[in-house]
């Protein structure tokens, strides 16, 4: 496994996966999302050693002939590359089923056509809903409580398929709540941040008592490094979880208290999700993970949290990076 390439490579956790694969030595195809700005998104930020050292493919995953072009010469992929915001996907669905289903099955017969020696398919704990029981194992049902979830479902069970049908070398990573520097305000731990250091004493939020399983933006690209250097886990499913549960109002007063901030929360009606679709709890069983793969969360528990939160403030604080983000307005 030399060659990789990672779809998604300008996202959140697709840049900071791609910089440490530059790092361990892999020869990385930076597949990124063509635009006229010549942007690589997070990756235009990258330093320079990293950037010289870069195959980027702009493209498209959306179109076939350009995902199989991204795949030749590569020994294996790292798919990232999706749709994910839960609030957009009420507003444009169909966008969704193109990105996140057409875009996986285009990546999937790319990677079977050309003998692909491995893919990593990168799903989502969302596909679980509320929880049924706790801690949540891979065996969990799936539950589609809203369009965004429903595409990854289809995108998993695309990924299965091709593993049973074909013999596709298919592992399906399923991060739970990944956060951490560079990760979009569409998400809550961004939104607390850049609102309380713009200098918000009120904090404008949707619902505070759903649970989470946050995951430090590390321990995620470590769980993928060790599913790509390994040797098991062709056909699984693996949770990558902290295996540490917490509400959003303490992880909002967490961040409060890391800021030295006092603050209170109002809600924001547009922020809160249809009723049925709110998924209520998520904590990840992360044994699997720890048994194929020897990994293990270095972010856990509430001490790990804290200072996965201090490193993820002191990015978000730095001027230059604040100023990228519109705490003012609400990012679906």
């Amino acid at each position: 496994m030399k060659k990789i390439v990672v779809t998604g490579a300008d996202g959140f956790i697709g840049s900071h996966l791609t910089e440490a694969l530059v790092r361990r030595g892999f020869e990385v195809r930076a597949f990124v999302l063509y635009n006229s700005f010549g942007s690589w998104g997070w990756l235009d930020n990258a330093p320079k050693d990293i950037r010289e050292n870069l195959d980027i493919f702009a493209g498209d995953v959306r179109d076939p002939h350009g995902v199989k072009q991204a795949l030749k010469g590569c020994d294996a992929v790292l798919h990232l590359a999706a749709l994910i915001s839960i609030p957009f996907s009420y507003h444009s669905p169909d966008a969704y089923i193109d990105t996140n289903i057409k875009g996986t099955l285009n990546v999937l017969q790319a990677a079977r056509e050309l003998g692909t020696a491995r893919i990593i398919h990168t799903s989502t704990s969302e596909v679980y809903g509320s929880a049924r029981f706790v801690p949540i194992t891979e065996d969990h049902p799936l539950q589609g409580q809203s369009p965004y979830s429903a595409s990854k479902i289809g995108a998993d069970q695309l990924a299965f398929s091709f593993f049973t049908s074909f013999g596709t070398p298919v592992t399906i990573a399923r991060p739970f709540n990944t956060y951490g520097p560079r990760q979009s305000a569409r998400a809550v731990i961004p939104t607390v941040i850049s609102q309380i250091a713009n200098g918000a004493k009120r904090l404008r939020l949707g619902s505070v008592h759903p649970t989470r399983d946050f995951n430090y933006v590390d321990d995620t690209v470590g769980a993928f490094i060790a599913l790509l250097e390994g040797q098991g886990g062709l056909g699984e499913v693996i949770n990558f979880g902290s295996g540490f549960e917490i509400s959003v109002g303490d992880t909002v007063a967490m961040i409060a208290d890391v800021m030295g901030a006092t603050v209170e929360i109002e809600t924001d009606a547009q922020r809160i999700r249809p009723s049925l679709s709110e998924v209520e709890r998520l904590w990840a069983d992360n044994s699997k993970a720890r048994e194929l793969l020897g990994w293990s969360p270095r972010f856990g528990s509430r001490e790990g949290m804290r200072r996965g939160l201090a490193n993820t403030v002191a990015w978000f604080t730095d001027p230059t990076n604040l100023a990228q983000y519109k705490s003012d307005r609400y990012n679906i």
